[in-house]
């Protein structure tokens, strides 16, 4: 059975101000992670090696959907790791005041027999940290 994670967070800042910190691999990589052969294009794929727990590890993300300021959905994998893909999408509501931020990490249990590291809990621990930390620094600086 699939259950999605879900993170929210809302920002005080614009739309077109996080779409930007999404999907600007110069801005990316002050808050989220350097992915140089990252480019905002439907189809593109694009790799990035991340250190956790004393490993490092391949992701590999396809552009599955943009809607520019609304919606950007990529899938994510570990192609070293597993055959597992998942799908990772980022939605930006405007409100009166700021903007609500949605993540949505499906099919996550692809990952289950890969250990702690690649856990539910953790990958809900590393969402809520890259956005309610890391975005949201980079956005009030």
């Amino acid at each position: 059975m699939n259950t999605p994670i879900t993170v929210q967070y809302k920002f005080n800042a614009p739309t077109d101000k996080i779409w930007k910190a999404l999907t600007d691999k110069s801005e990316m990589k002050s808050w989220y992670f350097t992915i140089r052969d990252f480019d905002l294009e439907l189809g593109k794929e694009f790799d990035f090696y991340e250190s956790c727990d004393g490993g490092k590890y391949l992701h590999r993300g396809r552009i599955l959907e943009i809607i520019p300021n609304r919606k950007l959905k990529h899938s994510w994998a570990y192609p070293e790791l597993s055959d597992a893909v998942t799908t990772v999408t980022w939605e930006l509501q405007p409100e009166e005041d700021g903007t609500l931020v949605t993540l949505i990490h499906d099919n996550i249990e692809g990952f289950d027999g890969l250990g702690e590291t690649f856990s539910r809990a953790s990958f809900t621990e590393g969402w809520k940290s890259i956005i309610g930390q890391g975005l949201k620094e980079y956005l009030e600086k």
